[in-house]
């Protein structure tokens, strides 16, 4: 029999206490860890984090679009933005040189569906598109991270996946593409094996999905 969880979980940023735990599990995980007070303060932690002109992929997040990241990487000119090179290559006859790009940049940004006090990290994605960067391929990581997404374990962190950010993607998906999302990937980092490289910014407050 599966445990309630009250949606309130899903939605409502951890307190202080929870955020101190997480943050220590990550550490112990290999993960650098930063609590920040807003996404004001994340957004200017990520522009202190990346150097001027460096290859930056993006991965789809809500939280980086609300934070003024997306923009800050993938329009601002101050980085050469692996997105937007991508965009301009053809996908029939470019398919490989696209994904080696996506896969390898200096560094990949983006954020995650859940993390749990046992100090996993859980994305889901439709195309898989960020999910090499985040598993290692990626010179260096950065996730941005809102307080409401942190859940007690892995069972909780794959319900809310599939309960809570799958249906609010699918709205997103519908307005944005014409078309549903779909939950066809979920990677679960346990760990960073590679010191320094995999930086989680978590954030007080509640943002994106």
């Amino acid at each position: 029999m599966t445990t309630p969880i009250p949606a309130s979980l899903f939605t409502d940023p951890a307190p202080a206490q929870r955020l101190e735990r997480v943050a220590a599990a990550l550490t112990e995980h290999g993960f650098v860890v930063e609590i920040l007070d807003d996404a004001a303060a994340a957004r200017a932690r990520v522009q202190e984090l990346i150097p001027e002109g460096a290859a930056v992929f993006t991965g789809a997040s809500e939280t980086l679009r609300l934070s003024g990241i997306d923009d800050d990487i993938n329009i601002s000119g101050r980085y050469d933005s692996v997105k937007s090179r991508g965009v301009r290559m053809d996908r029939a006859t470019q398919r490989n040189e696209i994904w080696r790009a996506l896969s390898v940049p200096d560094f990949i940004v983006g954020s995650v569906a859940a993390v749990t006090e046992t100090g996993s990290l859980v994305a889901g994605s439709a195309s898989g598109s960020q999910l090499p960067g985040y598993a290692g391929a990626a010179a260096r990581a950065i996730w941005v991270v809102g307080a409401q997404k942190i859940v007690p374990d892995l069972p909780a962190a794959l319900r809310r996946v599939e309960e809570h950010c799958l249906p609010l993607e699918n709205e997103r998906a519908l307005k944005a593409y014409g078309k549903p999302s779909s939950l066809n990937r979920v990677l679960i980092l346990n760990a960073e094996i590679e010191p320094g490289r995999g930086n989680v910014l978590l954030i007080r407050e509640a943002i994106g999905f």
